[in-house]
C-alpha cells in the first residue's frame, strides 16, 4: 500500500467517524480548468492543483482508468463530477479545503451524470440555464441508438423531425415548422455544428456520430444563435482531436439488408498537434414494395457515407485551434409517394396489382426521356470546413473566432402523382455555398458580472431548378375526373385506365370539348373534328422548368450579459441587430408549348363573352392545332403549371433590405444549490422573405412578393432541479407565444410560395425527468403539450402544420451481472397525438385554386406510438460489447407525409413511415 493509500484510509476513517459529509466544496467559485484527457489519477492531481484543494483517493483502484478532458471556466464541483463519473467515485468527506473520495457504493442508487452545456456561450450545468434545454452526451445517444435527428426528436419534448428524404427534412419545434427547398426560403428552427449554421433544409440533415453532445434550445434564440432561430436551435458539438490515443469500431446489421459501420481514430501527432478521423457507412434496402419490374429495388432505401477529419493545435494554455472537415453523401432509390385514392396497376394492361392502404405496394418510375443522367431518388453531396480558434487574452477575457465554408449539391427525382402512369414527375436540382465568420469576446472573471459581444457575417449563394414533366393527355383526363376512363372503360375511379386509352384522340378529344365548353361558360365550343385535331397535339412529355436563385449577405451585431445580484439571483439580457441584403432571381421556361395549358387559357379568355375575346380564343385554338407543342409560330408558349418568362426563360430579379432587433431578458433564482426557478421574455424574428413565382401569363414578368419579417413575443417560466442526492433530475416549463406576420407556404400549381397568414398563437407545457432509481435501474421520460393555432385570417382556428398537441416518451435502463459481464436492457416508447401535414389542414374551401381541387379532408395522421428496445452485454474487463436492437417492434403502420406535390392535381400522396427493423451491433474499443 502506498503512502497516499495509507493517508487516504486514515483520513477516510476519521472523517467518516466524525460524520463530515457537508458538501462545502459545492459552494466553490468558478475556476478556469485545463485538464487534458488521460490517466484518471493524474487528472485528479491536476484538478487539485488548479482548484486549490487537497484531495485523497484510492489510487490503487483507479489503475488504468481514463478521464475526459476538462477545459474552460466552470464551477469546480461540476469539473469534479466529471472525474468522479469516470472513476465511479463519490465524495466521502468535504470540508471546503480537503476532499476524500471513495468508490461509489453499490448498495444505493448513484447520482446522475452531469452534462455541461454551452448554450449561453459559456460552460454551465443544464439546471443553471434559464430556458428550456435538452442535452444528450454522445455516449447517451449511442446507448439510445440515436443516429439521426429523427431518432433524436423522439427523446426531446416539443421537437419533431421527419425525413421523407435526406433532401427534404422537416424540423418542427413547439409547433413551428421549418422546411422548404427554395433558394429564398428562411428557416425558423436553426441547426448548427459547433455554432456554425447549417440550417437550410438541403444539407441540414446530418448523421449523428462521434459527437461530444447535442443541445436543443427551445424558445426564440436569435440573440444567442443568430438569424433564423425564431423558435429554437439544435447545436451538434463534435468531438475534437485530443492528446490521448484512442480508437473504436462498431458494426451492426439487421433485416431489410441493413448495415452500419462506425469507426474512430484519435492520435497525438506531436506535443501540440492531434488528429482525429471518424466516419460512418450506412445502408438499408427499401421497405415499400415497388412493383415496377425495372425498379432499382424497393422504395425508401438509404445509402449514406459520412466522414470527418479534425486537427487540433494547442501550443500553450492560452491558444487553441481546431480545423474540422465534414463530408456526407446520401443516395436513395426514390421516396414512396403513394397515391391516396388510386390503386397501382400495370400501366400496359390496367390490371390492378394492389390496394390503396398506406402500406400497400406501389408502382413508381421515372420516364426514360426525363431527367437524363439521374435516377429515381436522391443524390446529395455536402462538404464543409470550419476553423474554431480560441485565445485567452487574459484570465478573464477570451477571443473566439469561428470561420466556415459549406458546399451543397442535391438532385432528387420523384414520381409526384403516386400512380403507375407517367402523369406527373418532378426533378429538383438545388445547391449553393455558405460562408460565415464570427468574432466573439467573452468576459468572465468569476465574479458577479460576465458578458460576451461580437459580430457575425453570413454569405449565401443558392440556386434551385425544378423540372416538371406532365403527360398532357393523362393530366387532361385527371382534370376532367376521367383518369379511370369513365364510360369508355367502365372502371371504378380508384383504377386508372391503361396507358393505351390516352392515345385515343376520340377519348381525349371528347375531354377537351367538355373542358373548353365548361371553362368558357359555353362561349367557345369545339366541333368533334376540331377537338380531335387539337387532342392529337397534346404532348405526352411536356416539361416546364423553373429556376430561382438567391444572393444573401447578412450582418449581425450582438451582445449578452449576466449579472449576479445576489448569490442566488441573476439577471441576463441580450440584444442582436441583424441586417439582410437579399436578391431573388427567377426565370421559367417550357421545352414545348402546352396544348392543355393553351386550351385552358383560351377558354378563360372566351369566358367573358366579349366578341373580341371569343375571336381571340378561337384564333389560339387554330394556332395551337397548326403549330402544336413546338416553340415555333406566333402562338404564345403556354405552360400548364407555370408560365414562362420573357423569351422563354429570361431571368428577372428584385432586391430586399431587411433589418431588425431581437432581445431576451431572463431571471434565475437558486432555490438551493440544486434547484432553480427561471422566467424569460424574448423576441424572436424570422427575416423577411422575398419570394418569386412564375408569371400569370406566357412571356410575362415573374411575380415577386415580400412576406414581412415574422416575429414572436415569447414568455416562459420554469423550474429545474436535481433532487434525492442528485438521483432525480427534473425540469418543467410553461410558455406562451404571440406571432405576427406568420409566414406559411401555399401551393400554387406544382410549386410552393411563402405568404403571410397573419397572426397566430401557441402555448404549452414541457417536462423531462431522469431518475436513478437504484444502482441498476434508471428511468427517464418526457412530455410536451403544445396548443398552436392560427388566430386570424383564412386559416383561423387551424392547427399549425405537423404540430401534435401531445408528445410522450418513456424509457428505462435495467442492468444486471451475469456470464462474467454486465447486461443492460433499454426499452423506450414514444407517442404523439394527431397532426395535419399542412397549415391549411386539408380544408377543401382553402384549396379551390388548385388545378384539381381536393374535396376531402384526409391528409392527417392520427395518434400512434412506437416501441423500441436494445439489450447489450459487455464483459467485466473486456474491450468489446455486443448488442441486439429493435425499432418499431410492434410494426406500427403510420405515415410521415401526406399531400405533397401530387395534391396540386387532385392526387395527394402518402409516405409510409419506417417499419420494424432489428439486428445486432458489435463494438470494439481501446
Amino acid at each position: 500500500m502506498t503512502y497516499k493509500d495509507i493517508s487516504y484510509a486514515v483520513l477516510l476513517a476519521a472523517t467518516t467517524a466524525a460524520g463530515v459529509h457537508a458538501p462545502a466544496f459545492a459552494q466553490a467559485p468558478t475556476v478556469t480548468f485545463d485538464i487534458p484527457a488521460g490517466d484518471l489519477t493524474a487528472s485528479l492531481n491536476t484538478f487539485a492543483r488548479q482548484a486549490g484543494v487537497q484531495i485523497f483517493f484510492p489510487s490503487a483502484e483507479l489503475a488504468g482508468r481514463k478521464a475526459p478532458a476538462i477545459k474552460g471556466a466552470m464551477p469546480a464541483q461540476a469539473a469534479l463530477s466529471r472525474l468522479l463519473a469516470a472513476g465511479e467515485l463519490e465524495i466521502a468527506a468535504d470540508d471546503g479545503h480537503t476532499i476524500s473520495l471513495r468508490p461509489a457504493r453499490r448498495d444505493a442508487a448513484v447520482a446522475l451524470d452531469e452534462i455541461l452545456v454551452t448554450a449561453q456561450k459559456r460552460e454551465q450545468k443544464t439546471i443553471d440555464v434559464p430556458f428550456a434545454l435538452t442535452a444528450y452526451s454522445g455516449k447517451a445517444l449511442e446507448r439510445l441508438g440515436v443516429t439521426n435527428f429523427r431518432e433524436l426528436s423522439t427523446h426531446v419534448p416539443g421537437l419533431m423531425v421527419e425525413d421523407q428524404s435526406p433532401n427534404n427534412p422537416i424540423f418542427v419545434m413547439r409547433g413551428i415548422t421549418s422546411s422548404g427547398g427554395d433558394s429564398f426560403t428562411e428557416p425558423r428552427v436553426s441547426v448548427f455544428q459547433d455554432g456554425v449554421s447549417i440550417s437550410k433544409s438541403r444539407g441540414s440533415y446530418i448523421e449523428l456520430y462521434d459527437n461530444a453532445r447535442v443541445e436543443v434550445a427551445k424558445g426564440p434564440q436569435s440573440t444567442l444563435f443568430g438569424r433564423g432561430a425564431l423558435i429554437g436551435a439544435l447545436n451538434v458539438i463534435q468531438n475534437k482531436a485530443g492528446p490521448a490515443p484512442d480508437w473504436s469500431v462498431a458494426a451492426e446489421g439487421g433485416n431489410l439488408g441493413y448495415h452500419q459501420l462506425d469507426a474512430m481514430l484519435n492520435l497525438p501527432v506531436s506535443d501540440t498537434v492531434s488528429l482525429r478521423v471518424a466516419g460512418r457507412r450506412k445502408s438499408r434496402d427499401g421497405y415499400e414494395k415497388n412493383l415496377d419490374p425495372a425498379a432499382d429495388g424497393d422504395l425508401n432505401a438509404i445509402d449514406t457515407n459520412a466522414y470527418r477529419v479534425a486537427l487540433s493545435f494547442k501550443p500553450n494554455d492560452r491558444f487553441s485551434a481546431d480545423l474540422i472537415y465534414n463530408h456526407q453523401d446520401d443516395e436513395t432509390n426514390g421516396t414512396g409517394f403513394k397515391s391516396m385514392y388510386v390503386s397501382p396497376t400495370d400501366p400496359a394492361t390496367g390490371k390492378v396489382l394492389a390496394g390503396t392502404r398506406v402500406d400497400d405496394p406501389v408502382w413508381l418510375s421515372k420516364p426514360a426521356d426525363f431527367a437524363l443522367g439521374h435516377h429515381l431518388g436522391v443524390d446529395q453531396y455536402q462538404n464543409g470546413v470550419m476553423a474554431l480558434v480560441k485565445y485567452k487574452v487574459s484570465d478573464a477575457l477570451t477571443l473566439n473566432a469561428t470561420t466556415s465554408y459549406r458546399d451543397i449539391d442535391a438532385v432528387e427525382v420523384y414520381d409526384a402523382d403516386g400512380t403507375s402512369l407517367p402523369l406527373f414527375t418532378n426533378m429538383e436540382d438545388v445547391g449553393g455555398t455558405q460562408v460565415s465568420q464570427e468574432l466573439r469576446l467573452n468576459y468572465d472573471k468569476g465574479g458577479r458580472f460576465s458578458w460576451f459581444a461580437g459580430a457575425n457575417y453570413y454569405r449565401e449563394r443558392s440556386k434551385a431548378r425544378v423540372d416538371v414533366r406532365f403527360d398532357e393527355r393523362m393530366l387532361l383526363a385527371q382534370a376532367a375526373g376521367m383518369l379511370s376512363g369513365g364510360p369508355f372503360t367502365g372502371l371504378p375511379k380508384t383504377t386508372p385506365a391503361p396507358a393505351s386509352l390516352f392515345e385515343s384522340t376520340a377519348f381525349t378529344g371528347a375531354l377537351l370539348q367538355g373542358l373548353v365548353t365548361q371553362s368558357s361558360k359555353g362561349n367557345l365550343v369545339l366541333t368533334s373534328a376540331e377537338a380531335g385535331a387539337l387532342a392529337a397535339r397534346l404532348d405526352p412529355h411536356h416539361v416546364e422548368t423553373s429556376r430561382n436563385e438567391s444572393d444573401l449577405d447578412a450582418y449581425d451585431l450582438f451582445g449578452d450579459m449576466t449579472f449576479h445580484l445576489t448569490d442566488r439571483f441573476e439577471l441576463s439580457g441580450g440584444l442582436r441587430y441583424s441586417r439582410d441584403e437579399k436578391t431573388t432571381i427567377w426565370g421559367s421556361s417550357v421545352q414545348g408549348r402546352s396544348i392543355l395549358g393553351g386550351a385552358i387559357g383560351a377558354a378563360g379568355i372566351a369566358a367573358t363573352g366579349a366578341p373580341a375575346g371569343v375571336a381571340t380564343a378561337r384564333a389560339l385554338i387554330q394556332g395551337m392545332t397548326f403549330y402544336g407543342p413546338t416553340l415555333n409560330g406566333p402562338v404564345p408558349l403556354f405552360g400548364v403549371s407555370a408560365q414562362p418568362t420573357a423569351h422563354n426563360g429570361d431571368f428577372a430579379s428584385r432586391d430586399l433590405t431587411d433589418d431588425g432587433v431581437t432581445w431576451r431578458l431572463t431571471g434565475r433564482y437558486a432555490l438551493s444549490p440544486t434547484a432553480n426557478l427561471y422566467a424569460s421574455y424574448s423576441r424572436g424574428r424570422r427575416p423577411g422573405v422575398l419570394s418569386a413565382g412564375a408569371p400569370g401569363a406566357p412571356d410575362g414578368t415573374p411575380t415577386f412578393a415580400i412576406a414581412p419579417a415574422e416575429t414572436a413575443q415569447a414568455y416562459e417560466t420554469g423550474i429545474k432541479a436535481d433532487l434525492l442526492d442528485r438521483r432525480l433530475r427534473i425540469d418543467g416549463s410553461l410558455y406562451y407565444y404571440d406571432y405576427d406576420n406568420f409566414q406559411t407556404r401555399e401551393q400554387r400549381g406544382s410549386t410552393f410560395v411563402t405568404t403571410n397568414a397573419g397572426t397566430a398563437r401557441a402555448y404549452g407545457f414541457e417536462s423531462q425527468a431522469d431518475f436513478a432509481a437504484t444502482p441498476n435501474l434508471d428511468l427517464f421520460g418526457t412530455y410536451a403539450y403544445n396548443h398552436a393555432r392560427f388566430t386570424r385570417g383564412a386559416y383561423e382556428g387551424n392547427h399549425f402544420a405537423r404540430s401534435p398537441d401531445h408528445m410522450v416518451s418513456l424509457g428505462a435502463s435495467m442492468r444486471w451481472t451475469g456470464l462474467g459481464g454486465r447486461f443492460d436492457f433499454r426499452p423506450t416508447y414514444t407517442w404523439r397525438s394527431k397532426i395535419f401535414f399542412a397549415d391549411d389542414n386539408d380544408r377543401p374551401e382553402l384549396q379551390a385554386g388548385l388545378l384539381v381541387p381536393d374535396a376531402g379532408q384526409d391528409e392527417f395522421q392520427n395518434g400512434f406510438g412506437l416501441l423500441n428496445a436494445r439489450i447489450s452485454y459487455a464483459p467485466e474487463r473486456g474491450s468489446w460489447e455486443v448488442e441486439a436492437f429493435g425499432s418499431n417492434l410492434t410494426d406500427e403502420i403510420y405515415r410521415k407525409g401526406a399531400g405533397s406535390a401530387g395534391k396540386s392535381i387532385g392526387l395527394p400522396t402518402n409516405v409510409l413511415g419506417e417499419p420494424r427493423v432489428y439486428g445486432l451491433r458489435l463494438t470494439i474499443h481501446r
